[in-house]
């Protein structure tokens, strides 16, 4: 495809005008090996799929091209990504925490272009179920995060798998300590975009929140009461994100969780009912500082402090994303110290608690999805038929493998009406339909 082919369908993806110029750089630089410094929000999922796009040679007979990411979510979202600029071609998104065999099924077709977790996919390297020897396009993204969670081994043995290659490309948001020892990359060329601030032209005001003692619920729960829009709230480990949710739940305030302690399916509900608004107040450990390309997060609170420079960027980098403008929030208790890389932040004084109204939005789950042949359509269809709701009712429809949720009114639900579209069915099928809870 040429740069102009590319870059109208660039346009396609939300938020996305022209390709920047950081964008434009990395279909132009002709070097078979290169580093991307890019920081979070800036669009560099879409400039490395751009490139990868640009150089594919589809091979009817094994895949052409793999991205490798250190998360499930992150591997889910490059996938989505990739059908969004590319759907006439075939891929795969793998990872663990739901069945092989499924995995299995989808690999039936072969695909021109695999997106997964290092683990996952030495794991069906090995069973032979995914031949690489002739991938010629190789993208780990998150370089860093990847050794960080202790995945250099099996990327080894993955590389080791693809005699083939031809172009190799990491990513980072910040700078590499060190390279791989197992890619060639002393003719390498590094892009160096992470501290240009015009690729990003999002606006971040920063602010400080002293708190009045040492458990900052209390104040954590009348600030994000206060604030408009979507927030994330960030600790530093599970037992706090546990601690922190029950406590805000139970003053009434809509919020989910999300955290590596919880079921694969348990996250994705999370991330589906942040982005409707049925929970529009997050609380999460730094899993979700990384990997989640979630529209419009107007607030970042740590109500933890960051514990490395590195934690601060990444968590603020979910905020004034793609050019839009964010508000970040520091809970300070009186015995804490600021680090040094927390700077130029106003004074923001925490109002008095004040009651939620009760939430506009609610998510129903459909116990069938896109394995079941369900379309979003068909989900539409059903609900202004048989649950006499109104089009404009229906809100944001995420389609799932085996599951779909759907964001309506809340006035709307009632136990009543759940029992009406319980005795219907969907294209001859009975499915089960439920509120979705955060937990």
């Amino acid at each position: 495809m040429t740069p102009q082919q590319l870059e109208t369908r660039a346009k396609a993806i939300p938020g996305v005008e022209a390709l920047n110029k950081m964008q434009a750089r990395m279909l132009a630089t002709g070097a078979s090996r290169i580093l991307l410094l890019a920081p979070t929000g800036s669009g560099k999922t879409i400039a490395f799929v751009l490139r990868l796009l640009k150089n594919l040679t589809p091979n009817a007979s094994a895949p052409s091209a793999v991205i490798i990411a250190p998360t499930r979510e992150l591997a889910i979202q490059i996938g989505s990504v990739v059908s969004k600029l590319a759907p006439e071609l075939r891929s795969a998104v793998l990872y663990g925490g739901h069945p092989m065999f499924e995995e299995v099924n989808s690999l039936s077709v072969t695909p021109d272009i695999i997106i997964a977790t290092p683990g996952r996919l030495l794991d069906h390297a090995l069973r032979s179920t995914v031949y690489l020897g002739k991938v010629f396009q190789l993208i780990i993204d998150e370089y860093d995060k990847c050794l960080e969670l202790g995945f250099l081994s099996e990327m080894k043995r993955l590389v080791k798998r693809m005699p083939s290659l031809r172009e190799v490309i990491l990513t980072s948001a910040t700078n590499l300590n060190e390279m791989p020892d197992f890619i060639d990359f002393s003719q390498g060329k590094i892009l160096d975009f992470s501290s240009d601030k015009s690729i990003n032209s999002g606006v971040t005001e920063y602010f400080i929140s002293p708190t009045e003692g040492k458990d900052k619920l209390d104040d954590a729960a009348a600030l994000v009461a206060s604030l408009q829009g979507r927030t994330m709230l960030f600790v530093n480990h599970r037992e706090s994100a546990e601690r922190v949710f029950n406590g805000l739940k139970s003053k009434g305030l809509p919020a989910g969780i999300y955290h590596g302690g919880l079921e694969q399916p348990d996250r994705e509900k999370a991330i589906v009912l942040f982005e409707n608004g049925t929970t529009p107040i997050l609380v999460t450990t730094d899993l979700a500082s990384r990997g989640l390309d979630i529209e419009s997060v107007e607030n970042i609170v740590h109500y933890h402090l960051p514990l490395t420079e590195e934690v601060w960027h990444h968590r603020n980098g979910r905020t004034a994303r793609m050019g839009a403008n964010g508000k970040v929030f520091v809970l300070q208790a009186p015995e804490e110290s600021l680090p040094d890389f927390i700077e130029d932040a106003e004074i923001y004084k925490i109002p008095e608690f004040k009651a939620p109204e009760g939430a506009k939005t609610a998510t129903l789950r459909f116990s069938a999805g896109k394995k079941d042949k369900i379309s979003r359509g068909d989900i539409v269809g059903f609900l202004v038929k048989s649950g006499g709701i109104q089009p404009g009712q229906i809100g944001k429809i995420d389609l799932k493998e085996r599951c779909a949720y759907v964001a309506v009114p809340q006035n709307l639900v009632s136990t009543s009406w759940l029992d009406l579209l319980n005795a219907m069915k969907i294209k001859k099928m009975k499915v089960r339909i439920s509120p979705a809870q955060p937990l």
